[in-house]
């Protein structure tokens, strides 16, 4: 017993790395789900500790790691953890960029930030909704949005909830494909037409009630006066006059 501990302290570090294909991420998921049997604590912070670092750093590649925890702790278990990961080590994104980053996003990404800002401007009444479904249909790539949203001024309490609800169903997809490694013969497997179908379904749900809100706002405005730019029909019949 005691050599074989020695055996996997040894081979154990050379194995770290984040993993860049099916092979790398195989390899890994099994020598973390042996060192798992005795040392559950130490493989749970590490993998939050990962986790965390990419995210926090917009790093790309959490794919992978909802696939790793997947392989490692379970579908569920995977799934929570990948839910509540993501979604704090995004808020850290948020706030790095928020006290540090905002000049460079604009500097580096100006015509991608001018038009995520117009999107958001048009939505402004149904922000919520309309993160939901930049997440639920990743078009975008979620470390920009991390990297953006600050510049864009989204409150980061909104932030937060979009990020958490908004990433469940890519989430779930990727954990599940995980706790099924084995089965898994190329990344093509994990995005299918089918599962992107699902995935546009739901960001199309959560776009509904961001339509309603706009087009129950706007005839509440008519019914007050008020037209699309906030401008009174008294104001308008003025302005006429002076003509």
């Amino acid at each position: 017993m005691l050599r074989e501990k020695c055996l996997v302290l040894c081979v154990f570090p050379s194995r770290l790395k984040f993993p860049s294909d099916l092979e790398s991420l195989r390899e890994l998921a099994n020598t973390l789900k042996f060192y798992k049997t005795e040392n559950y604590g130490y493989v749970l912070l590490l993998f939050c500790s990962a986790y965390l670092y990419k995210q926090s750093f917009a790093i790309p590649g959490s794919s992978f790691l909802n696939m790793l925890g997947g392989a490692i702790f379970g579908p569920w278990v995977g799934l929570i953890l990948a839910c509540l990961l993501s979604t704090f080590g995004s808020t850290f994104c948020f706030l790095l960029s928020s006290t540090f980053g905002k000049q460079y996003v604009v500097y580096f990404f100006p015509d991608k930030v001018a038009l995520l800002q117009r999107k958001v401007e048009e939505n402004r009444s149904s922000l919520f909704f309309f993160l939901l479904f930049l997440r639920f249909f990743p078009m975008t790539p979620n470390w920009f949005l991390n990297i953006t949203c600050p510049v864009l001024n989204i409150p980061i309490s909104i932030f937060f909830f979009s990020v958490l609800i908004g990433l469940i169903p890519y989430n779930f997809i990727c954990v599940r494909t995980g706790s099924i490694l084995s089965q898994i013969s190329s990344l093509d497997d994990i995005f299918s037409w089918g599962t992107l179908a699902q995935l546009l379904a739901i960001a199309l749900m959560a776009l509904l009630p961001g339509a309603l809100i706009k087009h129950y706002g706007r005839a509440h405005l008519k019914v007050d006066g008020v037209d699309s730019n906030g401008t009174s029909q008294v104001e308008i019949s003025q302005d006429r006059k002076r003509r």
